[in-house]
Parts: structure tokens; C-alpha cells; sequence
């Protein structure tokens, strides 16, 4: 089974290294390159195990981020001219440090240019209604989950499924449309229960895990579903639009 998907969520490398940075609280100005190149790479093996169109950026970036943690492992040395003056080498995150300051700036301000479209095209049509009635008492605000998130948790579930695995199994393959599998967790999601995400993933077939998650993104793109999160890291819960 061959999948070949392209989702417009994915902005980017820089993106993707905002997204990191800003998940596991990392300074902008001194960027762990070993944490951030093991986190980038663990995003990018979970996008080729989907067979997503992994641009070549992508894969330029990932090239630039091992060439700079192999650069800060070496002995660090300063040239020295003839009046003993020490020039200090120049930081390898530098230039990517710019890059992302930049990145950064320009996304903060298409940001606002849409919060302020939004609220023009406001103007026009019924203001928000106040829904904190109905709101369960005491119950944790759910995080925002985006693509990245669900990837996130994707690249944790391959990797128990790799633990997991036995030495030696026979597997016989079952296709299965991503329709399909669509209906089956609408109806599995029928009771109106919250569903952890790792429970939609029961068998260790690579097939299945893939088409389960490509219906699940599907499902968030209708807007049939909803995934939550109560906390960074935490488990990622799926419940239909309306329970």
C-alpha cells in the first residue's frame, strides 16, 4: 500500500524548528543543537513513515543541523593575530538563529493580520455568544492540537510499536480504505467518550497505523472530530464534534 499525501499545515523547516523550540521551552538565543537535531529527525522519520512529500528544505535543514552539532562537538580554538589578539570563532547557530528570529517576526505579524481580517469580517455577522454555561465545572482547559502534535504522538507510538515488536512474526496484509477506517472510529467514538489516541492503535501493522492516522487527520480537516490535549507532553484525547 503505497500513500502519497502532501498537508498544507507543514510551513516549512523553520517552522517545524519554531514549533520545537517553543514545545520543549528552548532559548531562541542558545539552541541546544543536539536536543534540536534529535527532536527534527524524530519529526522527519514520522513524516517518511506516513510517505509524506518531504520537501527537499526539509531535508537541506536536517544536512545543516547534523553538520552544526558535528561542528559544536569539536575542540573549540581561537586564531591569534600578531599583536595577540584573540579572535573568537564564530557560533555555527548564528546564522540559524537570525533565520529563526526573522521567521519568527514575519509569522507574528501574518498572525495578527489574520486575528484583525477575522475580526473585520466580524462587523458584519452575529457577535460570539458566551458558552461558559455550559462548560463542565472545573475542567482543565484543552490545549490547541495542531498537525505537528499529532505527529509528535504519531513518532511516540512508532516507537513503542518498535519496542514492542516481536522477532519473528508472520503478518497477513489487509488493505483497508481510509473511508473505512473513517467510519469505523466515528462509530468506534459513538458513546460520546473521550478516546485516548494510542487506544485507536491496537495492532502493529505499519499499514493499519498509517491508514488510522491519515483518517484521523481527515476527520479534523471535516471537523468531525476534536483532538485535545490538557498539558504539553501529555496524552492526546479524540472525541466527536458535538459530544
Amino acid at each position: 500500500m503505497h500513500y502519497h499525501v502532501k498537508l498544507d499545515q507543514f510551513e516549512g523547516p523553520l517552522d517545524l524548528l519554531l514549533h520545537l523550540i517553543h514545545r520543549y521551552e528552548i532559548d531562541i538565543y542558545d539552541i541546544p543543537v543536539a536536543q534540536i537535531t534529535e527532536q527534527y529527525m524524530a519529526y522527519i522519520h514520522a513524516m517518511q513513515e506516513l510517505q509524506l512529500d518531504v520537501a527537499s528544505e526539509y531535508l537541506v535543514m536536517a544536512a545543516t543541523l547534523i553538520e552544526m552539532k558535528s561542528k559544536m562537538l569539536l575542540p573549540k580554538h581561537e586564531d591569534t593575530l600578531e599583536d595577540d589578539i584573540f579572535i573568537p570563532e564564530e557560533d555555527p547557530r548564528e546564522q540559524l538563529m537570525q533565520q529563526l528570529i526573522e521567521y519568527k517576526k514575519f509569522k507574528e505579524a501574518a498572525k495578527q493580520l489574520r486575528e484583525r481580517e477575522e475580526e473585520r469580517a466580524l462587523l458584519f455577522t452575529k457577535p460570539p455568544s458566551d458558552l461558559t454555561a455550559y462548560a463542565k465545572n472545573g475542567a482543565p482547559l484543552a490545549l490547541d492540537v495542531d498537525v505537528y502534535d499529532m505527529l509528535g504522538a504519531l513518532a511516540k507510538l512508532l516507537r513503542r510499536k518498535k519496542l514492542q515488536k516481536p522477532l519473528h512474526t508472520k503478518v497477513a496484509r489487509q488493505e483497508i480504505p481510509i473511508g473505512q477506517r473513517m467510519e469505523e472510529i466515528i462509530y468506534i467514538l459513538k458513546s460520546g467518550e473521550r478516546m485516548n489516541f494510542y487506544d485507536l492503535f491496537p495492532y502493529d501493522d505499519r499499514e493499519q497505523i498509517v491508514v488510522t492516522f491519515l483518517a484521523l487527520l481527515e476527520l479534523m480537516k471535516r471537523n468531525e472530530i476534536i483532538v485535545e490535549q490538557e498539558s504539553n507532553f501529555a496524552d492526546l484525547y479524540i472525541r466527536r464534534k458535538g459530544d
